[in-house]
């Protein structure tokens, strides 16, 4: 009986000197090999601005990957951006757009992303209608090196005007529009090419948003 109540104090005492250990030390455990973390290496390339098409991951390659990968190029997707000349906007569009659509109030643009999205939807498809003939006749075509697509020329137009880019494809390349930051046309054709831009219907009509 002696015994077993000697066994049961030391038990006591060693858990309750255990509970003093120097806590300043870490407890160490160590992962077994199976489940360690591979070690992660990455990569990042720079895309020439003039060599490869600007593509938006996950939006893929309809309007919605369209417009974001021109949203991200006009003012990196911002609905509150402008710039030093006074564009506005996510997609940076002039103070003579805006009233042409009925906009007068900047303020409202400003602050209204679907009202922007809206404009920007409107005015790709008057660009559409604009360039059709343009978009008929020179889709596939080679000008300067550069393979023409329907994306890359509304694209363009959204950048230089749609009468710039009529210049641009119907003098062959030799009349290539640069705006003040020195982006061109064809900076345009080739960032934008490969977008599936079939269900924008081309419309005449002017919508007052």
């Amino acid at each position: 009986m002696q015994i077993g109540l000697r066994s049961v104090l030391s038990f006591i005492v060693i858990v309750i000197l255990s509970g003093f250990r120097d806590h300043k030390q870490p407890l160490r455990y160590k992962v077994p090999t199976h489940l360690s973390a591979p070690t992660l290496k990455y990569q990042v390339g720079a895309i020439p601005i003039t060599t490869e098409p600007l593509q938006i991951p996950f939006t893929g390659q309809s309007y919605i990957g369209f417009k974001e990968a021109l949203a991200l190029k006009e003012s990196s997707g911002n609905y509150a951006s402008i710039n030093t000349l006074g564009y506005l906007g996510k997609y940076q569009f002039g103070k003579n757009t805006l009233a042409f659509y009925g906009q007068e109030n900047t303020s409202c643009f400003m602050n209204d992303p679907a009202l922007q999205e809206r404009i920007f939807f409107h005015n790709t498809a008057r660009n559409k209608w604009i360039l059709r003939r343009d978009i008929k006749r020179y889709v596939g075509v080679k000008m300067n090196g550069i393979l023409i697509s329907e994306s890359g020329i509304l694209a363009a137009a959204h950048l230089a005007g749609a009468g710039n880019v009529k210049k641009y494809l119907r003098s062959w390349g030799s009349q290539n529009f640069t705006d003040a930051y020195q982006t061109s046309i064809e900076d345009y054709l080739v960032l934008f090419s490969g977008f599936n831009l079939g269900d924008i219907k081309s419309t005449k009509q002017v919508h007052f948003i």
